[in-house]
């Protein structure tokens, strides 16, 4: 094991440690990743939430000037509760060249690894910024990306490309799918079970509003791009959680209705929340209120993440191509916060050690091999002339 790989491996299991569910706190990790990347020379800025319970970090090593490259990833990870793990999630156990714990994969893996290598990027005379982005809350609609990207652009930083180090089997991906996320609330009026004409069943608002959506899944399917490389080619929706009711024998007076779609082309988000706002405003809410004037149904925007575009020309995935060795890139169905950064203007790649099939299971692990082509990658990138003077 090289000496990069093994203080990855040490620092990995540090960050592991930290029980970072999207729900808790991540100041204490964003801290520590602090001081690191402080002691390595770099200028470091948090970014706290209005609340102070979470951060984002910014941090920059090399010259102030515009261009350069960000290396990303999200310190939050989902939760372990209702999960049969086999060791404890928050101790990084090595086994058969493995390294098993929750995040490690997703994605502190690479976070570990872009934040050792810090002093190798700082030892080099660098021409261009390189940047360390590590965000809060991507796993629940990336509010920490949403937030920082604006922020970042109230500063006029202005970098020309990011690195999006999410678990991709170090394999370069230049496009993939949306994320939209929403919760539908409905409030209709309780009563007895054996009289339910005379209430307004939420429970049975919530289904019929999931019938009408499932009815837009053919339209999505003939409305596909006929040159898409996304599997499947067209736009998804998925209902998560339906909600609602307290008994047997009572009207359901409140329901809820969790749902996503994946757009594989902006219009297709219009076309679903369009038709769905049609089928509330003509449909359901008049139904619903000739018993009630009070019955309602309101739609919560959990996060509205934008897909990442694949593009003729870009500068990112051409880069991180040449460092990996790939003859070409892919797409990938799940979502990431890599739009957000192009549409900050930057050229957008997404590439990280691990597999997105480990994500989010239990025994969640990185491969000491994928670990170690990260490392490699990362190496590579410190002396590309992207970033480095060629002359000394």
């Amino acid at each position: 094991m090289t000496q990069h790989l093994e203080e990855t491996v040490r620092y990995l299991g540090r960050l592991v440690s930290y029980p970072t569910v999207s729900a808790d706190s991540n100041r204490l990790m964003v801290a520590d990743l602090a001081a690191r990347l402080e002691d390595a020379g770099a200028q470091v800025d948090l970014f706290a939430t209005p609340d102070g319970k979470k951060a984002n970090l910014f941090a920059t090593l090399g010259p102030d000037v515009p261009g350069g490259i960000v290396l990303s990833g999200h310190t939050d990870v989902v939760p372990v509760a209702d999960q049969d793990w086999t060791s404890d999630p928050f101790e990084l156990r090595q086994a058969g060249g493995r390294l098993y714990g929750r995040g490690t994969c997703d994605m502190k893996g690479f976070i570990a690894a872009a934040t050792v290598l810090a002093p190798e990027f700082a030892r080099h005379p660098l021409r261009r910024p390189i940047h360390f982005a590590f965000t809060h809350d991507e796993e629940v609609g990336c509010l920490g990306a949403r937030a920082l990207v604006p922020a970042l652009q109230a500063r006029g930083v202005r970098p020309a490309m990011a690195i999006i180090g999410e678990p991709t089997g170090m394999q370069v991906i230049e496009g993939h799918k949306g994320c939209c996320e929403y919760t539908v609330r409905f409030s209709g009026l309780e009563g007895h079970g054996s009289a339910p004409h005379r209430g307004v069943n939420a429970a049975e608002y919530a289904v019929r509003y999931v019938a009408e959506l499932m009815q837009l899944r053919g339209d999505l399917m003939m409305r596909a791009p006929k040159d898409s490389r996304f599997e499947p080619p067209w736009t998804t929706i998925n209902i998560g959680r339906i909600a609602g009711g307290v008994a047997h024998n009572v009207i359901a007076g409140k329901a809820e209705v969790d749902w996503e779609m994946r757009p594989v082309q902006e219009g297709d988000a219009e076309f679903v929340k369009t038709a769905m706002q049609r089928v509330v405003d003509s449909d359901l809410l008049p139904m619903m209120r000739t018993i009630s004037p009070r019955a309602d149904i309101v739609t919560d925007v959990v996060g509205e993440v934008a897909g990442l575009e694949v593009m003729a020309e870009n500068a990112a995935r051409d880069l991180v191509a040449s460092l990996v060795g790939a003859n070409g890139a892919d797409v990938v169905p799940f979502g990431t916060e890599a739009g957000l950064f192009q549409k900050m203007g930057m050229a957008v790649a997404v590439c990280g050690p691990g597999s997105i099939e480990q994500a989010h299971k239990p025994d969640e692990f990185v491969s000491l091999g994928q670990l170690e082509r990260c490392i490699d990658m990362l190496l590579r990138l410190a002396r590309a002339p992207a970033l480095v003077s060629e002359a000394r």
